[in-house]
C-alpha cells in the first residue's frame, strides 16, 4: 500500500497564500482526519494532491509519483472533492459507467459499488432526483470503483442520514483495517472522533498539529477525576489532605483537577471509602481542537471572538 507525501508544499492565489510550506504524510493502515477551520487549505491541498491545481512551490505525491503520472490512477486513488459535480441527466450507473470503462473496469465492479453505497435499486434513476445523501453515497461508489489503494474523502458524512453517518464510518474503519491509506476532511467533530485514528489540523495554510488522536487530545487537555462516594465528606478531607483542590459539581460528584482515576480509587480504597462511580476526564474532540484554532480562523461568528478575547485578556 502506498501513502500520501506532502512536502513544503505551498499555493498561492495572487496575494494570498492559501497553503502554506506544509509537509506531513498520510500513511497506510489508519484513518487520518484532516481538520482546519473554513479557509484553512485543506480543499485545496487535496485538489494539489490530486493534480487538480498547481502549486506555487514545493511537491504532493502518491507513493512517491505526482498523481499526473500514474498509469492507472482510479486502481491507486478514489477520492470524493464534490457529490454535486455528476452530471444531473445521467443515471447512476451510467455515470459509473463511464468512469470505469475509462479505466478499464466492466459493468460488474459498477453493480457491485452501487450495491455497496446502497444504490443498488435506483441505479437506472436520473442523478438529477437523487438526494443530497443519495448523491454523496454515488460519490463515495465512484471512489471505491477502482478499489484503490488510497481513499481521499472531503465532507463524506455531508447529507447523509444516521443509517448513512454509520456506514460511512464503518466503511473507513473498515478500509484502514485492509491496511490503506484514508484521509477525511469533516468540520464535525464529534464523528471525527468516532473514526479517526490520526489528526492532521491546518490552520491558515500552515500545519499546526500531526499526532495520533489520543496523543493530540492529551496535549490540549489536563489529567481529570470525577468521583462519586458514599462518604463526600470524607472524600474531599482525604483529597485535600493529598494535596489535592477537590470542586463538587451540580451533580453531587467531586471534580478533582492534575489526577488519574487509578490514583483516586487507590486513594478511596486505602481509606475503605466506596466508591459509586470514577471516571477520568478528558477534552473531546472540538474543545481541543477548537483551543488549538482559536488563533487560526479566518471567519468566526461574534460570539467565538468575544470568547477567544475573553481568553486572551
Amino acid at each position: 500500500m502506498t501513502s500520501i507525501d506532502v512536502h513544503e508544499l505551498t499555493k498561492e492565489y495572487g496575494t494570498t497564500r492559501a497553503v502554506d510550506s506544509l509537509t506531513f504524510s498520510v500513511r497506510p493502515g489508519r484513518v487520518t482526519g484532516f481538520l482546519g477551520p473554513n479557509g484553512a487549505g485543506k480543499s485545496t491541498t487535496m485538489r494539489l494532491v490530486l493534480g487538480l491545481d498547481r502549486p506555487t512551490g514545493g511537491t504532493a505525491t502518491i507513493g512517491g509519483q505526482p498523481y499526473a503520472t500514474l498509469a492507472d490512477p482510479l486502481h491507486r486513488v478514489g477520492a470524493l472533492l464534490d457529490a454535486q459535480a455528476a452530471h444531473g441527466s445521467r443515471t447512476a450507473r451510467n455515470h459509473l459507467l463511464a468512469l470505469a470503462v475509462s479505466n478499464g473496469m466492466g459493468p460488474r465492479r459498477v453493480d457491485e459499488v452501487l450495491e455497496e453505497a446502497g444504490l443498488g435499486q435506483v441505479g437506472g434513476a436520473r442523478i438529477k432526483t437523487f438526494s443530497l445523501g443519495m448523491r454523496q453515497r454515488l460519490g463515495i461508489a465512484a471512489a471505491l470503483l477502482g478499489d484503490p489503494e488510497i481513499v481521499m474523502l472531503d465532507e463524506p458524512s455531508n447529507g447523509l442520514d444516521p443509517e448513512g453517518i454509520i456506514w460511512i464510518r464503518e466503511l473507513m474503519k473498515r478500509l484502514a483495517r485492509e491496511g490503506r491509506t484514508v484521509l477525511v476532511s469533516s468540520h464535525l467533530m464529534n464523528e471525527t472522533s468516532s473514526f479517526a485514528d490520526h489528526l492532521v489540523v491546518l490552520g491558515q495554510g500552515r500545519l499546526l498539529a500531526d499526532l495520533p488522536m489520543q496523543d493530540f487530545l492529551d496535549s490540549r487537555s489536563r489529567p481529570r477525576v470525577r468521583v462519586r462516594t458514599t462518604e463526600p465528606t470524607r472524600m474531599h478531607d482525604v483529597l485535600t489532605r493529598k494535596g489535592y483542590a477537590p470542586a463538587r459539581s451540580d451533580d453531587g460528584r467531586w471534580v478533582v483537577e492534575g489526577a488519574k482515576a487509578g490514583e483516586i480509587g487507590a486513594m478511596a480504597a486505602a481509606e475503605g471509602i466506596a466508591v459509586l462511580e470514577l471516571m477520568d476526564e478528558q477534552a473531546t474532540l472540538e474543545q481541543a481542537y477548537l483551543d488549538l484554532t482559536a488563533g487560526a480562523m479566518d471567519f468566526a461568528s461574534a460570539a467565538a471572538s468575544s470568547t477567544n478575547q475573553q481568553k486572551e485578556a
